[in-house]
């Protein structure tokens, strides 16, 4: 389930993605077979090959993408996470979600 994410930000994260861009939606997240894990980064991007692209430049398997329709996303979650944001310069989602 999903929690801490305003419509807007949603819709404006779908919209990116839909564009094709790389697109990073944090949000809370309680998920029971991630014990300790309280937030999940979701990248998206409409176009399969770069978001697969994407995963491989920054160490991630592409094969772990969730490829559904009509937003295939990649989820980000522990250091790893945190590791991209900050390198995506995302701080107000550190911030936010306390991840800093």
């Amino acid at each position: 389930m999903a929690f801490g994410v305003k419509r807007e930000e949603l819709e404006r994260w779908k919209a990116r993605a839909a564009r094709g861009e790389i697109a990073f939606l944090t949000h809370y997240w309680h998920e029971p077979r991630f014990k300790g894990v309280k937030t999940v980064t979701k990248v998206g991007c409409d176009d399969l090959d770069k978001l697969a692209g994407w995963c491989a430049a920054n160490g991630l398997d592409p094969k772990h993408i969730h490829r559904r329709q009509p937003f295939p996303h990649y989820d980000l979650i522990g250091g790893k996470q945190k590791e991209v944001l900050m390198r995506e310069g995302l701080w107000e989602q550190l911030e936010r979600f306390k991840l800093l």
